[in-house]
């Protein structure tokens, strides 16, 4: 219960500060259609940043299996949502993860978890990949882990050099793949089917 209290002291406080932007901004915060905003605003950005209030290694020891078999393991495609920690603009897209279970498997949920763990933060793309990958790693003790992150960026496409049609693409990988370029080769061939 006190949780709760906790989180919902914490929204008003954000809604308040939301308020004195929207005025700041040269809006009147009393007008039928912003009445609620700074309310909603908070809520939003308190649910989008539960990240925070949250712990990879623990979600992720919630399901580690024993596992005898596989060469490599890849989960391709987990949707993610974030905000740029320099704009507090939204960048989202897709992580690729794979590893080599040193006898070890995590089931696949869990993957998609830890990716939203340091998703739902204020980040940069770069800090993101290899977080999930540091977690992966330290979660399995896996004999390689590799991630690759492609996403697109709204501080790229609707301020600065405003250019709609950009990506970024990052990897980060330990062990294994840092040693084999053939691994590596194996994991990026498989993201093409």
């Amino acid at each position: 219960m006190n949780h709760i209290k906790d989180s919902n002291e914490t929204v008003e406080k954000i809604a308040y500060h939301f308020e004195e932007i929207i005025k700041l901004l040269g809006e009147d915060t009393m007008r039928e259609g912003l009445l609620k905003t700074p309310i909603r605003a908070a809520k939003a950005l308190y649910n989008s940043t539960k990240g925070y209030r949250a712990d990879a290694i623990e979600i992720a020891n919630q399901a580690i299996f024993e596992h005898a078999g596989s060469k490599i393991i890849i989960v391709k495609d987990i949707e993610f949502y974030s905000f740029c920690e320099h704009h507090i603009l939204p960048f989202f897209g897709n992580i690729s993860i794979g590893y080599i279970p040193n006898g070890k498997m995590i089931g696949l949920s869990k993957l998609a978890r830890i990716v939203n763990v340091y998703a739902q933060r204020l980040q940069v793309q770069e800090r993101l990949t290899t977080e999930v990958c540091q977690a992966v790693a330290k979660s399995l003790d896996a004999k390689g882990v590799i991630v690759a992150c492609n996403a697109q960026h709204l501080c790229m496409k609707m301020r600065g050099v405003e250019k709609q049609n950009s990506s970024t693409t990052t990897v980060d990988y330990i062990g294994d793949f840092e040693s084999s370029p053939a691994l590596r080769n194996e994991f990026f061939e498989s993201l093409k089917f």
